[in-house]
């Protein structure tokens, strides 16, 4: 039979380096946030005839904007972020770009204030941890009758953290790479991660109990690398099926839930193989009473005695 619990230090190793990289890139680059989280204005505006992106550029900062994120998000069309726009600085703005470019209609404008921003900021916050709380009561809840059973939901949480993590790493590491910001699609993404995750695990714990249940071995080990290999085929074709509906709604929606689709691309990858790998794994340790092997001076101190 497939050893896979048997080899769960080296899938620790893997997660472990993954997250090194997820931190390494949130202290390094952030997370560049959009207006719903900084405050400012958003304005896209559609030209007649397409121009030179840099010219376009040039002139948004000659008009008095040379701070201005300017990206081109269609043929013609051109998305300006500033800081907070009243209406007459807008107009003038439009003007100016007119004056230059010739007759141009405004597609979308937005603005939002430094207290709206910071309020949407903490209620994001508030989501997300009220979403991780719920999971924990619910999967101790759900494995009520197992011996100690907020082991189970707090391992859960851990894979859950995890996949949140490397989840914000990455989108960190590529939105600086390629300009990403963190705006609303991207925290729905991060709550439908939790979602996921929750499925993915409690299949294979759900196996767990069921067969310690039926006695499969008295070694707890044994019961999760049986359980690991049941769920092993139901877990990759479900993940499988998400991520191909998520590729085509990439494809072919594209730019307005990027963010959205984004994050749950790598939240689904890094959940699928929490949820098989790492979570199993973390409960075989805290049954074995192995938590020291994390700690190299204690097994240096082991070894000696």
């Amino acid at each position: 039979m497939l050893d896979i619990i048997g080899k769960r230090y080296w899938f620790f190793l893997i997660s472990g380096v993954l997250i090194l990289i997820a931190v390494v890139s949130l202290a390094t680059f952030g997370l560049k946030a959009s207006i719903e989280f900084s405050s400012g204005s958003l304005l896209t505006v559609r030209l007649e005839t397409p121009v030179d992106y840099t010219e376009f550029q040039q002139e948004v900062a000659e008009l008095g904007y040379p701070d201005a994120i300017v990206q081109k998000v269609g043929t013609a069309d051109y998305l300006i972020r500033t800081g907070e726009l009243s209406d007459d600085a807008k107009a003038q703005l439009e003007d100016g770009l007119t004056a230059r470019f010739g007759t141009l209609s405004e597609a979308q404008f937005s603005s939002v204030s430094p207290m709206v921003a910071k309020e949407t900021t903490r209620n994001a916050a508030i989501a997300v941890a009220i979403a991780m709380v719920g999971m924990l009561l619910y999967v101790t809840w759900a494995f009520r009758k197992m011996p100690n059973p907020f082991r189970w939901g707090t391992c859960f949480t851990i894979a859950l953290l995890h996949d949140i993590l490397v989840t914000v790493g990455l989108f960190s590491l590529f939105g600086h790479i390629l300009g990403w910001e963190m705006n609303l699609m991207f925290i729905t993404g991060i709550l439908a991660i939790v979602g996921v995750s929750l499925d993915n695990t409690i299949v294979v714990f759900d196996r767990m109990r069921e067969n310690q249940k039926l006695g499969v071995s008295p070694n707890f080990e044994v019961v999760a690398n049986r359980s690991q290999i049941e769920t092993l085929s139901r877990s990759f074709n479900t993940s499988f099926t998400i991520l191909i509906t998520l590729v085509a709604l990439l494809l072919f929606i594209g730019g307005t839930i990027q963010n959205f689709v984004i994050v749950l691309l790598i939240g689904l990858i890094a959940g699928t193989f929490d949820s098989v790998f790492v979570a199993p794994g973390l409960l075989v340790v805290w049954d074995k009473n192995e938590w020291g092997r994390f700690l190299p001076w204690r097994k240096t101190s082991q070894v000696k005695a």
